[in-house]
């Protein structure tokens, strides 16, 4: 009996992910758009697909789970909080000179619904909290 191996899709991702940011390069991810669970600027959505700069200084709160890919980030100044299912990551290459990998079909993700969901919506209307301005301040207390 062989036992069903996990999607290495995943454990690739992280993988590319560090070795891109090793060789200080900049990790840009390709996402199909258009699969469900899905939670991207639409606007920015080009043939199906959206590339996303996915460097530590360009996101926040950058979460590489096995289900999905989480992170805030500013498009058009506008702060977004973004949700990638793995199943949805199509490839990951670097900026400056195209190194990185498309990822192939898996077995365990060739069964995602394709259909539309209404708990899929986007919330990119959702406003991610911002930062104060100004200067912090600290009191004194006794």
């Amino acid at each position: 009996m062989s036992k069903v191996l996990s999607p290495s899709r995943p454990y690739l991702l992280r993988a590319f992910y560090e070795w891109l940011l090793d060789n200080d390069l900049t990790p840009h991810l390709v996402v199909e758009a258009e699969m469900p669970g899905v939670q991207v600027p639409r606007q920015f959505v080009e043939d199906g697909q959206i590339v996303l700069n996915i460097a530590p200084h360009a996101v926040g709160n950058l979460q590489m789970g096995n289900e999905e890919v989480t992170f805030n980030a500013r498009f058009g100044g506008q702060p977004h909080a973004l949700r990638v299912p793995m199943y949805a990551v199509a490839a990951i290459y670097a900026r400056e000179n195209g190194a990185g990998t498309v990822f192939q079909p898996e077995a365990a993700y060739e069964q995602v619904d394709t259909a539309p969901n209404e708990a899929d919506a986007p919330v990119t209307d959702e406003p991610v909290a911002e930062r104060p301005k100004g200067r912090p301040t600290l009191k004194v207390i006794k």
